[in-house]
């Protein structure tokens, strides 16, 4: 700047020196370059319309922000159930990139409303157990700790309405204590499970790993044992009539480097077959 006031003023003028207007004619044309620059940029700069599950709230809020610096693309997200988001795209809303149930994808697929190329997934979210901060951490660590556990708590809240609750259900007439639980039980909505543990409505809590991470009050003890786990993959695809086909395979790409992988683990979750 101070170089620029010098050639202005005309301090740096005179014999065997560049003339001010020469000097002006130089300084608009570097301006003019910086501006068609920018303009190239905001050109290629794309907007990626995403419909993901709430599965995914955490990661992107790392690693949207991330892609969005790195490409000059932005990124518009709604979140929702992976079934209500579902039936938004069959009843024809537009969308560049789906990240939601495999199952739902593959259907989505069959009936040509994601391209089948695209297709990969991003998440395995498994099902764990969540306590309320400061509370003392349950043991998990096998299935015989983790039937003493329920056993021994008060109280249990999970979604019965949902997949993460029938599993559990399931499991306790396999575990052969079903009769000793179920009356402990205090159903949720699945946005509520969480947050009853820290409101301290119940004592433990039964659900998605990636709400128990990620709800302010409470403790995450754990993944169920595996013998016990169920997981269920979140997959993405681009939209066949994807506006920005290019942008969305970009973010895809984004989502399954290792770098992403540290990030979806910090978050309760595994990369699927990564």
């Amino acid at each position: 700047m101070n170089n620029l006031v010098r050639h202005l003023s005309g301090e740096e003028y005179g014999p065997g020196k560049p003339s001010r207007r020469k000097l002006l004619h130089l300084l608009a044309a570097k301006f003019a370059f910086i501006a068609l620059l920018a303009q190239g940029v905001a050109a290629n700069a794309a907007e990626v319309k995403v419909m993901a599950g709430v599965a995914m709230t955490g990661v992107f809020a790392e690693l949207g922000p991330q892609f969005e610096r790195a490409t000059g693309h932005k990124i518009v997200i709604q979140y929702g159930p992976g079934g209500t988001l579902k039936r938004q795209i069959d009843a024809g809303e537009a969308f560049d990139l789906a990240i939601i149930a495999s199952e739902r994808v593959d259907d989505l697929i069959k009936q040509g409303k994601i391209a089948a190329d695209s297709r990969v997934g991003i998440v395995r979210v498994g099902i764990g157990v969540g306590v309320r901060d400061g509370a003392p951490k349950p043991d998990i660590s096998s299935v015989e700790a983790f039937k003493r556990t329920l056993l021994s708590a008060q109280s249990i809240t999970t979604a019965l309405a949902g997949a993460t609750g029938e599993h559990f259900v399931k499991l306790l007439d396999r575990l052969g204590i079903a009769d000793q639980v179920k009356g402990k039980i205090k159903p949720n909505a699945p946005e509520r499970v969480a947050q009853a543990v820290a409101d301290g409505e119940a004592e433990l809590a039964i659900g998605g790993t990636f709400d128990l991470t990620s709800t302010k009050g409470v403790q995450f003890a754990g993944l169920l044992p595996a013998e016990l786990q169920n997981w269920f993959v979140n997959t993405a695809g681009v939209s066949a009539t994807a506006k920005e086909p290019e942008a969305a395979r970009a973010l895809i790409k984004h989502l399954t480097t290792p770098e992403a992988a540290a990030v979806i683990r910090a978050n309760g979750m595994e990369p699927p077959g990564r």
